[in-house]
């Protein structure tokens, strides 16, 4: 049998063909090992070529090359998401008509890269092809950053909506005070979650922006007179610092239910400041971020207007005044929506003279015991691929010894897909098998949870929906014992397993 003839047997199949070149699998009732749910997921920062690229002006295939490392690192690591950067000030690492292409890329902010390929969908295409998840992070509000070092160009906010723009400390600032500042930054991520298949859509703690100081250590107010007079004029009555919040509240209770209208199914997902306010829980000292970056996370978690908060608790877990246990425990405390927990770790705070690897291992041993915490955010992928002081062999022998499925949201969606239909062929001499599975009707799920036995262990791999086949070399010796296919939604939920051994 040709391949071609062996490929139409397999779309026709019904069920497993009853033998092909002595070689079959029959319905077993086995039971393949269960998985486990957590997410595991790590930031890769391009503002100022943090992570990646490791510098401005690489040419396309070493940027594909660099950012192909970090995606097998982060399967190797056994990760299932990525969380990366495409918008870090007002600038585009994709495609865009509404801004400019960043600088991060090509050293010029406008210019594209060259040959000509689009980031993002590089991303998501490398990404999903290994299983992980990519979720888009923006800046909602830095128009640019005091790393950015090429011209502004003439695309960019700040020439284009001068009016918008503030200028504070060494960086521009969009207003959050301004409604047209909403209105643009809500179109940019929706023409993202439009045309590319993310998973997800993240911000992190910069909404308005940590406070400047003079030389004398007095704060510098943040220049949003124009928009406070505006608002005042409009017979607005709140204070301006309640205003501020507003603002900010408005826009996440926005961005939310507009993202979940354009597509269900991509989470949304915020990374706050690790304290909401000093003396939660008592004992805890810090930066109150409701007063001083007006970001009320507690209020956008308990209200629901995110499917998961990553605060960043980048403290040690004996930190005096920022007690690791004490804020993933009070973090927990506060889920009324019954949202995912996915703490920050700062894994970039290991250094030889600094924290040790082994901080990161108990702190995700906490979340483990917490109930109510199901996963974790790296910051960031750098300190991971540079393995310092062993973190990336510690967290795979010791942490993160077997893949895991990220949690289902059932808020969003409960549908659970139902059993795959798999099918076998093999061509005339045996050297090329292939294993072929569809839903009924020929719908794609989100992901294909694939998992096969050799020599009476099982390995596992999660598929991305559009993938209907597995080719395996290396005659009948190297088939499987047993193969367990599942199908999940875009929403994590999980179907039945169709189940087959090996007959012959």
């Amino acid at each position: 049998m040709n391949r071609r003839a062996m490929l139409s047997l397999l779309l026709a199949a019904p069920a497993l063909p009853a033998r092909a070149a002595g070689v079959s699998y029959v319905a077993s009732k086995e039971v393949p090992p269960a998985v486990p749910r957590e997410f595991r997921g790590a930031w890769v920062a391009t503002v100022g070529n943090i992570d990646w690229p490791s510098k401005a002006g690489l040419t396309t295939q070493q940027q594909q090359a660099e950012l192909l490392a970090l995606l097998d690192k982060a399967v190797a690591l056994r990760l299932n998401a990525i969380v990366l950067q495409v918008r870090p000030g007002c600038d585009a690492l994709y495609a865009s008509k509404l801004e400019p292409w960043s600088e991060y890329l090509t050293g010029t902010m406008g210019r594209a890269p060259e040959p000509y390929y689009d980031p993002l969908a590089f991303a998501v295409a490398e990404a999903h092809r290994r299983g992980l998840e990519l979720h888009a992070w923006f800046n909602p509000f830095r128009a640019r950053h005091a790393a950015a070092k090429s011209p502004v160009a003439s695309s960019h906010i700040s020439k284009t909506r001068p009016e918008l723009v503030r200028k504070y400390g060494a960086l521009l600032w969009l207003d959050p005070g301004e409604q047209l500042v909403h209105e643009h930054s809500l179109r940019v991520i929706l023409d993202v979650t439009r045309r590319y298949d993310v998973d997800g859509v993240h911000l992190d703690d910069y909404f308005y922006p940590y406070p400047e100081k003079t030389a004398a250590k007095q704060v510098i107010p943040f220049p949003d007179d124009a928009s406070w007079r505006k608002y005042q004029k409009s017979d607005g009555k709140l204070a301006r610092d309640d205003w501020r919040r507003d603002n900010v509240n408005r826009f996440v209770q926005r961005l939310y239910s507009s993202v979940k209208a354009e597509k269900p199914w991509v989470k949304v997902g915020i990374s706050p400041f690790g304290i909401w306010k000093p003396g939660h829980p008592p004992g805890v000292r810090g930066m109150d971020a409701t007063q001083e970056i007006y970001a009320d996370a507690l209020r956008w978690f308990r209200a629901g207007w995110v499917d998961y908060l990553a605060p960043q608790l980048y403290w040690s877990i004996d930190a005096p005044e920022q007690s690791f246990p004490a804020l993933l425990k009070w973090w927990a405390g506060q889920n009324a929506a019954a949202r995912h927990l996915w703490p920050g770790l700062s894994a970039a705070a290991i250094a030889p003279d600094g924290r040790r690897a082994e901080e990161i291992i108990k702190q995700l041993q906490l979340i483990r015991a917490q109930p109510g915490a199901t996963g974790s955010l790296q910051w960031s992928i750098k300190p991971l691929h540079q393995n310092r002081d062993g973190l990336a062999d510690k967290l795979v022998r010791q942490v993160f010894q077997s893949l895991a499925l990220i949690p289902a949201s059932p808020w969003l969606d409960k549908f659970v897909p139902a059993k795959p239909i798999v099918a076998f062929g093999q061509d005339a001499a045996a050297t090329t098998s292939v294993f072929r599975w569809e839903l009924p009707g020929g719908s794609a799920p989100g992901w294909w949870l694939v998992q096969m036995r050799f020599a009476g262990q099982w390995r596992t791999e999660l598929v991305a929906g559009g993938q209907f086949t597995r080719t395996m070399s290396g005659g009948s010796a190297a088939l499987p014992e047993v193969i367990a296919v599942t199908a999940v939604s875009r929403f994590g939920q999980a179907g039945p397993a169709f189940v087959a051994q090996r007959a012959g």
